[in-house]
């Protein structure tokens, strides 16, 4: 089981994928804990899916709304500036191209970038939600995952075995072992944590991928679990 640490260890990498004055839209699990981890100087515009821009820091427990909470469900807060509509703008947004940015879990990803978030066959299906209009749409896709499932499966793949939510859109993938970038349907390791070797990471890694010449070694002791 992962703990909290680690959980929190993948968002506060992935926060470091944001540029200053992007627009982000934060999806459901690790993702949403990004906003803890945003750099004070920098201008970063939250969208949520279920209508809202300008989303603030999470409240405390004595200030929250109820009338403002994200596609989650959780309670957020609003920024000065804060703007509200409806789901027909909200995916006008998502699928228009105005994102600049979405950082989205994952249960698969491929070593092409292909990414399979929705459903896992089997078990009972939700529905996938803004997921698709979310990786199509936004000009960067960041993947914020932990590195292996529950039952200690891989998630990083030769190909997805489960239904894609898309093909080759993912850019970044952040987990507690390694960031890897995505280009022309190739991988590439640009981070490691100095936690394990290069060959430990292969092995709980079946996709292929290449290793950046600049490979940076990262403090990770979050990961350790």
């Amino acid at each position: 089981m992962y703990t909290q640490e680690v959980r929190h260890s993948i968002a506060r990498r992935a926060a470091q994928e944001l540029r200053d004055g992007d627009i982000v839209n934060l999806g459901i699990g690790i993702p949403t804990l990004v906003n803890n981890y945003i750099p004070s100087d920098f201008n970063i515009h939250l969208h949520t899916e279920n209508g809202m821009l300008e989303v603030g820091p999470s409240p405390s427990p004595d200030s929250v709304d109820p009338n403002l909470i994200n596609a989650s469900r959780q309670p957020i807060s609003e920024l000065p500036g804060a703007s509200y509509f409806d789901s027909g703008m909200s995916f006008s947004i998502m699928r228009g191209g105005h994102l600049d940015a979405t950082v989205i879990g994952a249960l698969q990803v491929s070593q092409a970038g292909d990414l399979a978030s929705w459903a896992v066959p089997g078990r009972t299906v939700l529905g996938v939600g803004g997921a698709m209009d979310l990786v199509v749409g936004a000009k960067r896709v960041i993947v914020a995952t932990t590195h292996l499932t529950k039952d200690g499966n891989p998630k990083i793949l030769p190909s997805c075995t489960y239904p894609l939510t898309a093909k080759q859109e993912v850019d970044v993938l952040v987990t507690e072992h390694a960031v890897f970038h995505f280009s022309e349907g190739q991988m590439t390791l640009v981070e490691i944590g100095e936690h394990l070797t290069l060959e430990e990471l292969k092995a709980i890694t079946p996709a292929g991928f290449g290793v950046h010449p600049g490979l940076t070694v990262a403090k990770r002791k979050e990961a350790i679990h």
